[in-house]
C-alpha cells in the first residue's frame, strides 16, 4: 500500500518565523494533527499553520511518518495522503539530519527528535512519548522545552 512518498520539506516562506520559533514534532504528534485530528493538538496546529511556530523536519522524520502511515493504526485510519503531503510541503521546514546530542533517549527510535531539537536551535519539542518527556529537565537546561502538544501555548513562568 506504499503510495507516493511524502515530499521533502520545502516551506515556500522560510523567513516568517525566527530560529527561536523552531519546533520539532515527533511522529505521533504529526499523526494526531493530520490524521486523528486530536483536539489536544489543535492550538499547536494553528500556531504552525499561522507560521508563529516553525516545524523543523529532517528526512528520517518524514520517512518514519510515511512508514507509520503504511502500517497499523496509521493505515487503519485510511489517512488522506494528499493532505499530509501538502501539509509537509507547506509547513515543514527542511532540516539536515542532526549529529548525536549529549542527551540520550532510552527509546532509540526517538533519538532523532531530541537531536534535531538541540542541533537545530529549536525552542520546542512536542511529544507524548514518555522517554522524550523524561528528558525535559535536562533539555530545558540546554534551551529546548519538551512539552505535550496539549500544553501549548505554555504558561509564562
Amino acid at each position: 500500500m506504499n503510495q507516493e512518498p511524502l515530499p521533502r520539506c520545502g516551506n515556500p516562506d522560510p523567513i516568517r518565523a525566527s530560529a527561536r520559533d523552531g519546533a520539532v514534532l515527533d511522529t505521533q504528534v504529526v499523526l494526531d494533527w493530520l490524521v486523528f485530528r486530536d483536539p489536544a493538538v489543535q492550538a499547536l496546529a494553528r500556531a504552525i499553520e499561522g507560521q508563529s511556530l516553525r516545524w523543523l523536519a529532517s528526512p528520517p522524520m518524514l520517512d518514519e511518518l510515511e512508514q507509520v502511515l503504511d502500517r497499523g493504526v496509521g493505515a487503519a485510519w485510511l489517512p488522506n495522503r494528499a493532505l499530509i503531503r501538502e501539509a509537509c510541503s507547506r509547513w515543514a521546514f527542511p532540516a539536515d539530519v542532526a549529529a548525536a546530542s549529549a542527551l540520550r533517549c532510552t527509546d532509540v527510535d526517538d533519538q532523532i527528535f531530541i537531536d534535531l531539537a538541540l542541533a537545530g536551535g529549536a525552542q520546542w519539542l512536542f511529544t507524548r512519548d514518555k522517554a522524550l518527556l523524561r528528558l525535559a529537565p535536562r533539555a530545558r537546561d540546554l534551551g529546548v522545552r519538551v512539552l505535550r502538544p496539549a500544553d501549548w501555548p505554555p504558561r509564562q513562568p
